[in-house]
């Protein structure tokens, strides 16, 4: 585990808004505590930047792992995982009646990767 230091950690809070930057879960509703992810991991050769760092949700962080894409279940063809650091989230997800949509490959192949919308998922944006 890499080191994060505290006054980082802030900043990466604060520009989230304390929500996860992949699904948007306010840290308010969820069980667990939100982390601090490396959207390129260190294994990667991803830095402890404030660019390469994302809040996130303990499921969506689990889910991620190092990974940095997967296969779109739509086209079966490889895409990279939504990056908060620059993508937009409205260009590549929409969220209706509490069900998170991929609207890109990106898009498809990170709500399928992490698991968006599983049972548990979906009661804890129904919290909102």
């Amino acid at each position: 585990m890499t080191y994060i230091p505290a006054s980082l950690r802030r900043q990466v809070l604060e520009r989230a808004g304390y929500c996860c930057e992949y699904c948007l879960l306010p840290s308010s509703v969820s069980f667990y505590p939100h982390e601090v992810d490396h959207v390129i991991a260190t294994k990667h050769s991803g830095e402890t930047t404030l660019e390469n760092l994302a809040y996130a949700c303990w499921r969506c962080n689990r889910h991620k792992g190092s990974d940095l894409g997967s296969f779109d279940p739509e086209t079966r063809k490889f895409s990279f995982l939504f990056n908060p650091r620059n993508q937009l989230w409205i260009e590549h997800f929409q969220n209706r009646a509490s069900r998170i949509s991929g609207l890109t490959p990106e898009g498809r192949t990170t709500a399928s990767l992490l698991q968006f919308n599983s049972d548990e998922r979906i009661a804890e944006r129904q919290r909102i």
